[in-house]
């Protein structure tokens, strides 16, 4: 993570590495879709890729970050709606600090949440949403049948849900 915005990132993995999660949340809070947010973060940073120099500032990186996003927000509307965006209001940059707090607080409510489930409902969960699998290769890993994976993914959730829930009030 750089910290100085005077600063410049040594190379292109640290720009990524310092800027994926608020162009993320930028347009994850924008459309409220996931997948399309992620595509459109790839698509964000595919368009950054070549025409930025890593020898720019920080300042000036998330600068530019910022207006592709907003460049790449506007395309996937006009897409999506055909209407013509002309203004997309700027979100107000997070401090790493505090995503960082987010994120570990995220991470030790998903551990209580597995910790409480059953092992077959805990081993889906982290199968399919941890490790990336998909629901046949999650199945294939559990010895179960694909229709018996995605009734243990839809049990596991509900479950998961209804433990959060209980912990916010």
């Amino acid at each position: 993570m750089v910290a100085d915005t005077g600063s410049c990132y040594p190379d292109w993995a640290a720009v990524y590495a310092d800027n994926a999660i608020w162009v993320y949340r930028m347009i994850v809070k924008r459309i409220g879709n996931v997948p399309d947010a992620e595509d459109l973060t790839a698509e964000v940073f595919l368009a950054a890729l070549r025409p930025l120099r890593t020898t720019a500032t920080v300042a000036q990186v998330r600068g530019y970050l910022r207006a592709i996003t907003r460049s790449v927000l506007a395309a996937h509307w006009r897409q999506t709606t055909g209407c013509d965006i002309t203004s997309i209001d700027d979100v107000p940059e997070v401090s790493h600090e505090a995503d960082h707090a987010v994120d570990i607080a995220a991470a030790q409510q998903v551990r209580r949440v597995l910790a409480s489930l059953p092992d077959n409902y805990r081993r889906i969960l982290d199968l399919r949403f941890l490790q990336g699998r998909s629901i046949n290769e999650s199945a294939t890993q559990m010895g179960v049948s694909v229709a018996n994976a995605k009734v243990l993914q839809h049990r596991a959730l509900r479950r998961a849900a209804a433990l959060t829930e209980k912990d916010e009030h």
